[in-house]
């Protein structure tokens, strides 16, 4: 193994030494097999080619002070992994085989998780696909599920930088009554125009609207959009957004503070009244906005004016990051030792 400057990784992807793989075949899940390649033997006609038959998951590994190895809510992703493959008539992965699969995939690449203090992680990839051919447009009959894991950097280099957001009315990532309360990745795809326009212009990030009515706030290019404002936490409620994890549990942490919290509709027009804004995902944790810019009036709503986070975000951050660490003790029962 080439020597890895744990400070300074990426958050992309760094080839490890094993993955697990596992085949859904006539009618019934088979054994998990071992595998050293990164590459995959897929037929022409999978459905997950033609027909958009795949869903993922991403969660992460970190290593404590105490030398052992904590894996932050693996349960709620195996269960969402399920309604993603419900969602798009998958064989759905069962509970105890992804926890069978993360289990090894973590044993068999250790070395590769990062050490306690660097801010590197060991991001873990689930992936289900439908790899049976088919010609028409049916569900598969075979599926493929497999889980790598790569070590990743923090997503800020240098500490928790804000970043500023663009409103997006030009394109939509999902439809109500869509996919897009589901991980799969058609949903990231549709996302891609406007992402990619957005921060040709500068911006970190998009900032979606519902497809409906466009006066409602729904996600963060790929993250859960949240504000904070009154000693309330306030996060869209939406018939096409990702129920995310990490916004779940964020929620938990804000009431355990004292906080307020509400799942709700958040119109546009509110933004100029919080104190507070950003995005949450596992890539981050946190995503500060500055600045959220809404190109159909030219007005700009502005957030951590001098630049620094807010004050209720780093806190629900720190507090997160604590636990998911192993650094303060996990009252919520969220985290599973591995090692």
């Amino acid at each position: 193994m080439e020597k890895l400057d744990w400070k300074n990784l990426p958050f992309g992807y760094i080839k490890t030494d094993f993955n697990i793989r596992c085949l859904y075949k006539d009618g019934k899940w088979g054994k998990p097999e071992v595998s050293s390649s990164e590459y995959i033997d897929i037929h022409i006609a999978a459905t997950a080619l033609h027909y958009g038959q795949e869903a993922f998951e991403g969660l992460k590994a970190y290593m404590g002070k105490d030398g052992r190895i904590r894996v932050f809510r693996w349960e709620e992703n195996a269960k969402r992994m399920i309604s993603s493959a419900n969602g798009v008539k998958m064989a759905p992965v069962p509970v105890e085989l992804f926890r069978e699969a993360m289990l090894k995939v973590i044993e068999l690449n250790k070395k590769f998780v990062p050490p306690y203090g660097s801010g590197a992680t060991l991001y873990i990839r689930p992936l289900l696909y439908g790899s049976g051919a088919e010609v028409g447009v049916n569900p598969a009959k075979e599926y493929t599920f497999l889980m790598f894991v790569t070590p990743v950097g923090p997503y800020f280099k240098g500490g928790i930088k804000p970043v500023n957001m663009l409103i997006c009315r030009d394109f939509d990532r999902a439809a109500p009554l869509g996919t897009g309360t589901f991980k799969v990745g058609g949903n990231y795809a549709a996302s891609l125009r406007a992402i990619i326009s957005a921060r040709e212009g500068g911006y970190a990030n998009i900032i979606f609207l519902d497809a409906r009515e466009k006066k409602y706030i729904d996600e963060c290019g790929p993250a859960n959009f949240f504000a904070i404002k009154d000693n309330t936490y306030i996060t869209p409620k939406s018939e096409s957004i990702l129920n995310s994890i990490t916004n779940m549990s964020l929620i938990q942490i804000a009431e355990s503070l004292g906080m307020k919290t509400e799942r709700r509709q958040v119109p546009v027009e509110e933004l100029s009244s919080f104190a507070e804004a950003g995005a949450c995902g596992t890539a981050a944790v946190i995503s500060p906005i500055a600045k959220i810019f809404d190109p159909s009036n030219n007005k700009v709503y502005e957030y951590c004016k001098d630049g620094e986070p807010g004050k209720e975000s780093m806190k629900l951050y720190n507090k997160l990051v604590a636990i998911q660490c192993g650094d303060e003790e996990d009252s919520f029962g969220w985290v599973t030792i591995v090692d």
